[in-house]
């Protein structure tokens, strides 16, 4: 079986933000690690994208009507100020090098998201539809 993010090559079809989200973050990677074997420019113009995907996303966690769990919102919003300052390195210094930690944050958390709605699409399939009571037990 593929990779969840192999799947999602292009845009997922508008009503799911998971899919959405997840299909941003990899598209992010995949030119982020393009634009290392490009010009600067070009590597440069990937990273200050991925920048503001991530701005999107902390602005979402600080909003008081985010329903992601505490604990959780807590820890992306540590990771986004860990790219915060990541970014403004690379865009100092634009190393190709330093590109793979982006790169790979994205991909694991597109891949989790992408492996969340399977597991959940998973479950639904699963779930048993209730079952209607006979007419003899209602009587």
């Amino acid at each position: 079986m593929a990779p969840p993010a192999q799947k999602y090559a292009r845009m997922p079809a508008p009503g799911n933000p998971a899919k959405t989200e997840a299909w941003a973050l990899l598209e992010a990677a995949r030119l982020m690690e393009a634009g290392k074997t490009q010009d600067k420019s070009e590597l440069l113009k990937a990273v200050r994208q991925n920048w503001r995907l991530w701005t999107i996303f902390q602005a979402s966690l600080v909003d008081a009507a985010c329903t992601v769990p505490n604990e959780v919102r807590r820890n992306l919003l540590g990771l986004a100020n860990f790219i915060d300052r990541h970014t403004a390195q690379v865009l100092g210094n634009p190393d190709p090098a330093k590109i793979d930690v982006l790169v790979m944050i994205n991909r694991r958390i597109g891949e989790g998201l992408l492996e969340g709605q399977r597991m959940a699409a998973s479950k639904a399939a699963n779930a048993s539809p209730p079952v209607a009571p006979r007419l003899s037990e209602s009587v």
